[in-house]
């Protein structure tokens, strides 16, 4: 086969890249992408710290995660009843600014009650205790951007 296209390089902009490696530094997010037309760059910073890597993206993805310094610095003392985030998205504690909280730290949850949500992609996702318990901690914030596997909820 014969592709045009076979032996031609991806141009990739080298002054963009560097700009949004500054920005991963300035924002602490763990990765961020961009995408021009049918091209797209993300450039993710290495688990742990470390440089950040650059790959240029041949296909669509969902938007980059932003990386959550509050949940990051309670990791080490969450529990075996932690709630952890099923997608990336945006955490809300309540069904609409304004009204009560689904969860309250020391509240009683039933297995199966909405604790929050977590939006993705203009998609409500209510995120549901695995069982009873009564609420320990609160690891997000209201609005916060949020991990795949991100603890969000401690139930014990």
């Amino acid at each position: 086969m014969n592709d045009k296209h076979e032996n031609v390089a991806m141009q990739v902009d080298l002054a963009l890249v560097r700009e949004l490696a500054a920005l991963l530094d300035d924002t602490h997010l763990t990765e961020i992408e961009v995408e021009d037309g049918d091209r797209k760059i993300r450039v993710a910073r290495k688990v742990g710290g470390g440089a950040p890597v650059y790959a240029p993206m041949p296909a669509p993805v969902a938007a980059a995660p932003l990386a959550s310094p509050v949940a990051a610095a309670a990791e080490p003392a969450i529990a075996a009843g932690t709630v952890r985030s099923p997608i990336v998205g945006t955490a809300y504690l309540a069904a609409e600014p304004g009204s009560a909280p689904f969860a309250r730290v020391g509240a009683q949850v039933k297995a199966g009650e909405t604790v929050l949500i977590v939006e993705a992609m203009k998609v409500m996702n209510a995120i549901t205790a695995p069982s009873a318990g009564t609420v320990k901690a609160i690891l997000v914030d209201n609005g916060q951007p949020v991990e795949y596997d991100q603890p969000l909820i401690v139930i014990e």
